[in-house]
């Protein structure tokens, strides 16, 4: 939803067809998840993502970025974290947490990508899907995120030609 939207009061089916379009699109992309085998919570992070930020296709796909480069750390640090946990037990949580964070929250001040918030919902998803740290988790939930990122661009353009 932008706030656009809610600017100006335009009436009881301005706000019920406004809503209807964010439902009917967060419907469609569920069942796509659904039908290719992917998480839908995993879509809902991409859609999550796209509405970080300005709602745009260029920085939507810039805050996709962020989430997919989230995913590729998430599955470093479970890597990390396996390779540690023999050596340091319990603690390798501290120092793979610490290592990871420094990293995201250092990307603020990279250009273009520099959504602390896309990191984490990347960083989210690998940890949530417990899925084995491989490239085929990377490939589910990069697709995920990324088919939510296109509903989310999809909804908001479907409510500006409304709102036009």
């Amino acid at each position: 939803m932008t706030a656009s939207a809610n600017a100006a009061p335009r009436g009881p089916l301005f706000f019920l067809g406004f809503t209807a379009i964010a439902a009917a699109v967060a419907a469609t992309a569920a069942f796509a998840s659904v039908a290719l085998s992917l998480a839908p919570w995993a879509m809902f992070v991409g859609w999550v993502a796209f509405f970080t930020r300005a709602p745009s296709a260029r920085e939507g796909a810039a805050s996709l970025a962020t989430v997919l480069l989230g995913l590729v750390f998430g599955v470093c640090a479970v890597l990390a974290l396996g390779a540690l946990a023999p050596i340091l037990g319990k603690g390798a949580i501290v120092l793979v947490v610490f290592v990871v964070a420094m990293l995201v929250v250092s990307l603020r001040a990279a250009p273009v990508i520099n959504n602390v918030l896309g990191y984490f919902l990347g960083l989210i998803a690998v940890f949530a899907a417990h899925l084995e740290p491989s490239l085929a988790s990377l490939a589910e939930l990069g697709g995920a995120c990324a088919l939510g990122s296109v509903a989310g661009w999809a909804s908001h353009a479907a409510q500006r030609r409304l709102a036009a």
